[in-house]
């Protein structure tokens, strides 16, 4: 056996070979340990993308086990990068995702022909701009999955259509990026966002074996990956709701999705009464029962498709006024409201401008969710027009019973209808207002027209009715408006006290329904990569090929942006404080804080 060496043979030991790059006699100064901000020693790989950009991450050492959620399935984040340490101005950690740059190759040869817009040359000094829009360089070929993304919402054909072979028709289903589908625990088919039920039973009939065989292996299935898709299951008492998609979501995100979808439902039937149909009869078929709510579904699906800031966020967005003219409003809502009232909204084009609620109970954003899906997307209740009586479940406040709104839209000043073309400032109703009674009383129509009478003539004469549409087709701000000279794009800003946001125009680079989807491409990254579990970090930065992005969470607020390629950490970060100081000076316009209450 070796014998180890005693501390008598330390003066004995050969010298250490010179390090790499260096000499024997260098000086020894130059050879002094850098501070690092390393607590382990790890293996760092380089990792390709497929825009090309390449970035490094952290290879876990052999005593790391990875959590279930990470088992099957890549990371939230699919420009995972070297951690580096905080800058000495940074209140918290950071974690950056960079590219590694590339040479640029023979300058003659990229300057070869003539100068434009799709040259190399033209394509490398773009670049080098700090003015370039984020996505401005993003593939447009057949390797974009979403070049096609405005085909996701088109109608596929009808099972009476004779024009389209079933196999057609099938491979039209398959090319959506994005299916959700219903069906009950005994393999019922319920509802699908897209495809006839009767063309995809036979694909519903596989779901629902898949997922009974893990239930009776007491192991339920969550979610699981084919290939670039994405498959994420919820189990709601005798519904499964299932959810197919290769936009790139997270699985808690994609679930919070179809809770929303068993919300919907619930809205419309109650939990008792569901609960019953499938008591007694295993095998119901529960279509009749939803009949006509099938819009209403599809309106939400759409919605989170395109990417909903608030459903992403979990908060409300509001209009934004000054804290004495939304008093006003408050104050003449509760002068004037009847005894039978339980809660008051008034929703211009989508975004709350006022509550009133009794002191002990409040809305739940879900809730308020829903209404605002009913109002402002589905089109059922606008394209009827005048005053409509609603009964529905706000299944956040009582599953168990219903409720009746009364819902009823303002006229502008000049005695006409407030409106606006759909899709302005993604506002599918434009500047439209509405009110919204609501009380547990099914006889209190009548008193509640009287009470929408009454506060829509004061509302009226004191001017505020208005300031409430002016306030609404002014839009959202726009990022240089509230920080000069900033680089950021877009933000999202939610203030997690209030459980409410704000965010900027989408005008002018992001009105599009393809740029739209791709920002919120951007931001369900961020969301999922800061709120993954066991995640300590404070501040996300990164960096891509056409994109940089921003994500900063506080106890007090959470807050996201993007600007354009290129971009570095100091600017955007710059740009993000002017902003976030911003929100908190408008603080008390941007957000409904207490509300009024009775």
């Amino acid at each position: 056996m070796r014998e180890l060496p005693t501390s008598q043979d330390d003066d004995h030991r050969p010298p250490l070979p010179p390090r790499p790059g260096t000499s024997a006699g260098a000086d020894p100064k130059s050879l002094q340990a850098q501070a690092t901000t390393a607590i382990t020693p790890m293996e760092v790989q380089t990792l390709s993308f497929p825009d090309g950009s390449r970035g490094t991450f952290p290879t876990p050492g052999p005593d790391s086990i990875p959590s279930p959620a990470d088992s099957g399935h890549a990371t939230p984040s699919r420009r995972d990068a070297s951690i580096a340490g905080e800058a000495p101005d940074d209140a918290a950690s950071v974690m950056s995702f960079a590219p590694t740059m590339r040479p640029a190759g023979d300058i003659a040869s990229l300057l070869g022909g003539e100068l434009h817009k799709k040259s190399p040359a033209w394509n490398m000094l773009r670049s080098q701009s700090a003015t370039v829009q984020p996505f401005e360089k993003t593939r447009t070929g057949p390797g974009d999955r979403l070049s096609n993304f405005d085909d996701e919402f088109t109608q596929l054909p009808e099972e009476t259509n004779k024009n389209f072979e079933d196999d057609e028709k099938l491979l039209m289903w398959k090319s959506k990026l994005k299916h959700y589908l219903i069906l009950s625990s005994a393999g019922k088919p319920i509802w699908s966002r897209h495809g006839d039920l009767s063309l995809i039973n036979s694909s519903m009939g596989v779901v629902q074996t898949i997922i009974s065989f893990y239930e009776g292996a007491k192991n339920p299935l969550q979610a699981f990956s084919a290939g670039d898709t994405r498959f994420v299951i919820a189990t709601q008492g005798p519904l499964y709701f299932v959810a197919i998609s290769k936009l790139g979501e997270s699985d808690s995100q994609v679930r919070a999705q179809l809770e929303a979808l068993y919300m919907q439902i619930l809205s419309t039937l109650t939990l008792p009464r569901l609960t019953s149909i499938f008591v007694h009869r295993p095998s119901s078929d529960l279509r009749k029962p939803l009949e006509g709510t099938e819009s209403l579904l599809s309106s939400l699906a759409d919605t989170f498709t395109k990417g909903s800031p608030s459903a992403l966020l979990g908060s409300l967005e509001c209009l934004k006024l000054r804290k004495s003219q939304r008093n006003t409003i408050n104050n003449t809502f509760l002068k004037l409201r009847t005894e039978k009232l339980l809660y008051g909204l008034i929703v211009a084009g989508g975004k709350l401008v006022s509550v009133i609620r009794p002191r002990r109970h409040s809305l739940h954003p879900s809730d308020l969710q829903l209404i605002f899906n009913m109002l402002f997307e589905s089109g059922g209740i606008k394209g009827g027009g005048g005053e409509n009586w609603i009964p529905i479940c706000l299944p956040a406040f009582n599953n168990k019973g219903y409720l009746y709104m009364y819902v009823s839209f303002f006229e502008g000043a000049s005695g006409e209808q407030a409106s606006s073309p759909a899709g302005v400032e993604g506002r599918p109703a434009g500047e439209e207002i509405a009110m919204v009674l609501i009380s547990a009383d099914r006889e209190s129509f009548f008193e509640l027209k009287q009470m929408r009478d009454n506060v829509a003539q004061q509302l009226a004469k004191n001017g505020t009715l208005a300031i409430m549409q002016n306030a609404s087709r002014a839009g959202r701000p726009k990022p240089h408006e509230i920080a000069p000279g900033s680089q950021v794009s877009h933000f999202l800003y939610k203030s997690r006290a209030n459980v409410q946001f704000c965010m900027a125009s989408l005008e002018p680079t992001f009105t599009e329904l393809v740029e739209r989807r791709r920002l919120m491409a951007v931001y369900h990254e961020l969301h999922a990569s800061i709120h993954a579990k066991h995640s300590h970090l404070k501040v996300l930065h990164c960096v891509g090929e056409d994109v940089t992005s921003l994500a900063w969470i506080t106890p007090v607020f959470e807050f996201y942006c993007v600007a354009g390629p290129n971009v570095s950490r100091a600017t955007i970060t710059q740009g993000a404080n002017k902003i976030i100081q911003w929100a908190k000076r408008e603080e008390e316009r941007l957000f409904i804080i207490g509300g009024g209450v009775f």
